[in-house]
């Protein structure tokens, strides 16, 4: 496969849907490979590293739950779900396991293609983009935010991001302190076409509390303000026996 060209890897157990997914790709220039089964897709994952990776829920061999689960061990390449399950539960389930975008079938090539470019250019976001040029490091606690080289470290210990992880975390980190409003999030992050699917900001947070926090459970950096949005907030230093000030859940 061409590295001059966009790669998506199409992983469906639909034969047909499967070849219409790559065709329209194919006409907007992308590179594809396709997969029939969860197995197949992590053999050509691993061997090609595609740029993009849509995912079927339903695959034999092994589900496109379990497929996202195994990438995210060790990658960072963005996923978009794609199932048939339109169940609230199963959508949070895939991005929860690390999904950056999800589609229910059916829906139209366009919106798919929409969706495409919208996950691709949200990966391919520049440092500068995201912070002004020449912008110092930003040190809260224990948490460091180096711009320059768009690396995350909790205490001194570096912290893999995905490309939706850390845009959010450095918008929350221009403005550190304060409360930043859930659709504002929505929109700068993801598009002003997912306003209102709050439950992306709120899967998301809990990812980065998990990599982030201490006790996700007990936040002290990332804090929400229910129903009105987040803030990355500065911790108080702890005392010698006492408890780590708590943040509100989400």
């Amino acid at each position: 496969m061409p590295k001059n060209k966009t790669t998506v890897l199409v992983a469906d157990d639909d034969l047909q849907f499967l070849n219409l997914v790559t065709l329209n790709l194919e006409l907007e220039g992308y590179g594809v490979l396709s997969a029939s089964d969860g197995r197949l897709a992590l053999e050509r994952i691993e061997r090609y590293h595609p740029d993009l990776v849509l995912l079927d829920v339903m695959m034999p061999r092994i589900s496109g739950f379990a497929v996202c689960h195994q990438m995210r061990a060790n990658s960072t390449v963005p996923i978009i779900i794609i199932t048939a399950r339109g169940q609230e539960q199963d959508k949070i389930r895939g991005l929860d396991l690390g999904a950056d975008d999800y589609l229910v079938k059916p829906f139209s090539m366009s919106e798919l293609l929409a969706r495409v470019r919208a996950v691709l250019r949200r990966a391919q976001l520049t440092t500068g983009e995201l912070a002004p040029l020449g912008q110092a490091p930003l040190t809260l606690g224990a948490l460091s935010i180096d711009y320059a080289q768009r690396q995350v470290a909790m205490a001194g210990r570096k912290v893999v991001l995905t490309p939706t992880e850390y845009r959010l975390l450095a918008t929350l980190a221009h403005s550190a302190g304060q409360v930043v409003p859930l659709e504002r999030l929505l929109e700068q992050i993801w598009g002003s076409a997912y306003v209102g699917e709050n439950h992306l900001l709120q899967v998301n947070i809990n990812r980065l509390r998990r990599k982030l926090e201490a006790d996700p459970a007990h936040p002290r950096y990332l804090l929400s303000e229910p129903g009105v949005g987040y803030v990355l907030a500065t911790p108080e230093p702890t005392q010698a026996g006492s408890e780590p000030a708590e943040g509100k859940e989400s």
